[in-house]
């Protein structure tokens, strides 16, 4: 008899299929738990993931039911996690200076292009606030 201990939800290793079909609705719509249950019983109703319905979807261990749940839960905690892991937000770095390649540890050169000033369009004095300095913006990840 299937249990509703989380627990032993996770002690299985879900099916790769499984992990697709929640990756592919969690793609479909960005949304966690348990939006992203309603997404998923909406696609296996239309068969919208490979042609599989809810039965094909049980085979490979993806169920809809009360007892089922706490199993795909943690299967949809995992995606969600790996999802949300390649999408970090990015940190905008405004550098007055030019940036110049640069040799990383690992000997792997970093190329960041160089914005010269142009004697030949000095800045203008005028009422609006403008810069001397071009400004640079570089992305980063987050914590780099």
């Amino acid at each position: 008899m299937p249990s509703m201990d989380p627990r032993s939800a996770a002690t299985q290793m879900p099916d790769p299929d499984a992990i697709e079909f929640v990756r592919f609705c969690y793609r479909r719509r960005r949304v966690g738990w348990p939006e992203l249950y309603d997404e998923m019983c909406a696609v296996a109703g239309r068969g919208l993931f490979r042609g599989y319905d809810a039965d094909d979807l049980a085979g490979i261990g993806v169920g809809f039911s009360l007892f089922d749940m706490p199993a795909l839960a943690c299967i949809a905690a995992q995606v969600v996690g790996e999802e949300q892991a390649l999408r970090r937000p990015m940190r905008v770095v405004i550098a007055a200076e030019p940036v110049t390649s640069a040799v990383a540890s690992d000997g792997l050169e970093t190329l960041a292009p160089v914005v010269p000033i142009s004697p030949s369009h000095p800045a203008v004095v005028s009422e609006e606030r403008t810069f001397d300095v071009p400004i640079r913006l570089h992305l980063a990840p987050a914590g780099a």
